[in-house]
């Protein structure tokens, strides 16, 4: 896999970027990279035709900056096995809010920031109920309900779940 995103266009095979994590510290956070190489540039060209209503997340089904290779290992989730060595250095576990962006973190309200009470995780409640389709105040709802239930049996639930929702790529784009 790494040869194919390699081959694509030459660019690196790890995308990095820094998200938000437990108490709001920063750490970095890799990807296997599924974009083209200049993205981040153009992400403010394409800010204006993103699918959610709200302006905290950026999600496009069609995003035209995804690769080929990298439309395969979205839908498969293959692109998020990085993120075990964060799991390892204990800033994500396995179980958690999904760690968001400094911009997004900036526009939070109060209630919005319960999500940095908790270790961010690999998988979420959200993510097992519809992933990129659910809309940015759902996911906190989502996300607030499972802290305040969360517990052992909840998070094996919700690693149990995952498997269908990966397999099924519902909402992956």
């Amino acid at each position: 896999m790494a040869g194919c995103i390699k081959l694509t266009d030459g660019g690196p095979i790890l995308f990095w970027q820094t998200r938000i994590g437990l108490w709001g510290k920063e750490f970095p956070f890799p990807k296997f990279r599924s974009m083209v190489v200049n993205a981040e540039a153009l992400k403010d060209e394409l800010l204006e035709q993103s699918d959610h209503d709200d302006s905290i997340t950026f999600k496009m089904k069609k995003d035209p900056r995804v690769t080929w290779i990298g439309r395969i290992i979205r839908k498969l989730s293959i692109d998020e096995l990085p993120q075990l060595w964060c799991v390892f250095k204990g800033d994500m576990s396995l179980v958690g809010p999904r760690p968001p962006v400094p911009r997004e973190v900036a526009e939070y309200t109060l209630a919005d920031r319960r999500r940095l009470d908790v270790m961010p995780g690999l998988t979420c409640i959200w993510q097992v109920s519809g992933r990129g389709d659910i809309p940015f105040n759902e996911q906190v709802e989502l996300d607030v309900q499972y802290i305040e239930s969360r517990s052992l049996w909840f998070d094996i639930k919700l690693l149990l779940s995952t498997i269908p929702a990966v397999l099924l790529g519902k909402g992956a784009y």
